[in-house]
């Protein structure tokens, strides 16, 4: 599900009015949650009531960072003071309504899609219903040993950092435009996702990212069959004049993009912005090669064959988009664009789109 509802005030980024739109569109999503304490934590006199929260939550939020809401509530409503003053907030930790642990450093976002993918088949490519998904809200014993690190705002931020450097990496071969950035500008980027402040984020973040238009006003040559992160050609490295796009979302050495399958693995791999005949690299071929059985062709005419369909930032994906297109647009704020893929039912062909 997205929303949008403009907040702030126009950018004055290098990039076009579409671009930025579709940045700020991708900024504006939200998703419906419903939190409900576990009725076995909840203190003695609570409001047993009252205990459920609603709240629509920006996807590019994480659930550490909603804890303070929350605590709000449940202060105000649900607790009395006594039960107020002893609950510690770096205690608490979230599961789905099935008794899952949730990945608290993964966007809100994500985490709504790849529930929705693996919690059913649908009968058709049309975006799921937006259902309020269900989570279980822990007041103690956070299971460190399968958390990995404590789940507070802190570890948060130290994890969104390291997918931030990972796509600069994956984009340029380098990190040295996150590295780069001053101490002040990389709080910024945080500080940006905290306050959900789209201007305030893309002020640093455009220094990272491609900060021009997909509409490349020339064609790079085509990679060799062996292109890795160190074969692109020289206009994809920061620094060089390669021309008038050297940093537009097609001179990437590669485009940061993950596959979320149901229940399964996370899939990773270079993903370059053109294919050795010079063409684009769309969605649909680079899910055929990827999931050849579930999507057998790479002919975005095709698609209705396929056996599934892919959803980013919770929108059907066309199997016509471009990778770098995506990549520039609609990459989620740790500039990784979330392929979640969910599966249709054999028997319900995917309908053409009118």
């Amino acid at each position: 599900m997205s929303t949008y509802a403009p907040r702030h005030s126009p950018s004055a980024f290098s990039t076009p009015a579409s671009t930025t739109l579709f940045r700020r569109l991708t900024w504006e999503g939200t998703v419906p949650l419903e939190v409900r304490v576990d009725p076995k934590e909840l203190p003695a006199n609570s409001d047993r009531g009252l205990e459920c929260y609603f709240i629509q939550a920006p996807r590019v939020s994480y659930l550490p960072l909603l804890v303070p809401e929350i605590k709000r509530f449940l202060t105000d409503v649900v607790f009395d003071e006594a039960a107020a003053r002893l609950i510690k907030e770096e205690d608490w930790w979230f599961e789905s309504e099935d008794g899952s642990l949730l990945k608290w450093h993964w966007p809100i976002g994500l985490i709504y899609d790849n529930h929705t993918i693996a919690s059913s088949v649908r009968p058709s490519a049309a975006p799921p219903q937006a259902v309020p998904l269900r989570l279980v809200l822990h007041l103690a014993s956070p299971p460190t040993d399968k958390l990995l690190l404590s789940p507070s705002a802190d570890a948060c931020k130290q994890a969104f950092m390291g997918q931030m450097k990972e796509a600069d990496f994956f984009r340029w071969g380098n990190t040295k435009r996150m590295t780069g950035l001053r101490k002040a500008e990389q709080d910024g980027l945080w500080e940006g996702i905290k306050e959900h402040n789209f201007d305030e984020y893309w002020r640093v973040a455009s220094k990272v990212t491609p900060t021009t238009t997909p509409m490349r006003s020339y064609s790079p040559p085509p990679p060799p069959s062996s292109a890795s992160l160190h074969t692109r050609p020289p206009s994809a490295d920061p620094g060089s004049n390669g021309g008038p796009d050297r940093d537009g979302a097609y001179n990437v050495r590669s485009v940061p993009v993950r596959i979320y399958l149901p229940e399964g693995p996370v899939l990773q791999d270079l993903v370059l912005p053109m294919l050795e005949d010079g063409s684009t690299h769309t969605l649909s071929h680079f899910l055929h090669t990827h999931l050849p059985l579930l999507f057998p062709s790479s002919d975005p005419s095709a698609h209705q064959n396929s056996l599934a369909y892919a959803l980013v930032q919770g929108v059907f994906a066309p199997s016509d988009a471009e990778m770098a297109w995506l990549g520039a647009c609609m990459a989620g704020a740790d500039g990784w664009v979330n392929v979640c893929v969910g599966l249709l039912r054999e028997s319900h062909p995917r309908p053409r789109p009118s």
